[in-house]
């Protein structure tokens, strides 16, 4: 019944301003947007949050507003809920086009499989990298964040009044710029050791002709791959750390 205080004349269409800030953030969202998680299961959890999230609003006397106004401002909302997501996506491309270049060096392009995360096919190298990112992603709190994040925009940024800010959308661009420097300098151990061993096999093939290069070097470079991604995924976590909490941090940025 308390709730039903918040559900006054001008408060109708506060409520649902809200209602498409959450979609606009739970359709954009790394994790969020996961596939496997049904869109009514989805609809819920932005019906719900709402209802949790309306008394940040208060009570606000009724506004005059056109259909028209409403509509701008309810993609105005849902445009939040792209910025914002796209600075951690950025991270997680990081993670995705590092395991891509790994499995290319390996040999492993071919052998794709579904990842449950987006609904496409990807290396399987990447999607270990991307399910472990996401394992990374909860240990830090990142439902907590998100929460945090969503109290915040509304205590900054009044429903239905976002605007982009310049210095948000210069840092996605410079960040995006980092993505393929990051991804590359976290598969290089592995594409240089690779190198290498083509590079001793070649001179092998040369001494011994009927070496056989698929039955005996394939698994060879593949296990070597694999013994150097076991050593740096530590190295790989602790970078992937400090990108996603310095790209949460990046989100203060919208609200100035």
């Amino acid at each position: 019944m308390e709730f039903l205080a918040y559900l006054t004349e001008g408060n109708v269409a506060n409520f649902l301003l809200l209602l498409l800030r959450f979609a606009g953030i739970i359709a954009f969202f790394p994790f969020f947007e996961n596939q496997l998680i049904t869109n009514f299961i989805k609809g819920v959890f932005i019906f719900w949050l709402t209802i949790l999230f309306i008394p940040l609003v208060g009570i606000i006397p009724p506004a005059n507003m056109t259909i028209v106004e409403f509509i701008v401002a309810g993609l105005s909302e849902i445009m939040l809920g792209f910025l914002a997501s796209m600075a951690l996506q950025i991270v997680f491309g990081m993670i995705s086009f590092g395991g891509e270049i790994i499995s290319f060096a390996m040999g492993l392009t071919i052998a794709n499989a579904y990842d449950p995360v987006t609904g496409a096919q990807k290396p399987i190298v990447g999607q270990l990298l991307t399910l472990l990112a996401l394992l990374i992603m909860l240990g830090l709190d990142y439902h907590h964040l998100f929460l945090y994040f969503v109290s915040e925009s509304i205590k900054e940024i009044p429903l239905g009044s976002f605007i982009y800010s310049h210095n948000y959308i210069q840092y996605i661009i410079q960040s995006f710029s980092h993505l393929f420097l990051i991804g590359l300098t976290m598969s290089f151990p592995i594409i240089a050791l690779i190198l290498l061993s083509d590079i001793i096999f070649g001179m092998i093939m040369k001494a011994h002709p009927q070496f056989n290069l698929l039955a005996i070097g394939f698994p060879v470079k593949i296990s070597i791959a694999f013994s150097i991604l076991v050593v740096i995924i530590p190295a790989v976590i602790i970078h992937f750390k400090r990108e996603f909490l310095k790209a949460f941090d990046a989100l203060s940025i919208l609200f100035q």
